[in-house]
């Protein structure tokens, strides 16, 4: 079972584009990467919304998405997202293999 959850980081002059190059320069993005359980993280940008960025984060199961929520690079995520005051869009799809 994998996990992926898109969010849509939307803010106002370039904010949000801003937003993922520092945390792709700061090296977060790796470390993000780097951890047990992450399969994806990867930032894309909207051809129709320059203000908004999606990024597709994909997890092994939910025991790795809660050790995430609760590392230290949340911090510095959630720190990142207010110095560019933005705002998210959470949608959430949980992939079964196998049978039921």
């Amino acid at each position: 079972m994998s996990i992926t959850v898109n969010i849509y980081y939307t803010g106002k002059d370039g904010a949000a584009r801003r937003f993922a190059e520092e945390m792709t320069s700061s090296g977060i993005v790796d470390r993000v990467r780097a951890e047990e359980g992450n399969e994806r993280y990867e930032y894309f940008f909207p051809m129709d919304d320059p203000e908004t960025v999606l990024l597709i984060d994909r997890w092994r199961d939910e025991e790795a998405i809660h050790i995430h929520h609760k590392s230290d690079i949340m911090v510095e995520i959630a720190a990142l997202r207010d110095k560019y005051r933005l705002h998210m869009r959470i949608d959430r799809f949980t992939e079964y293999t196998g049978q039921t």
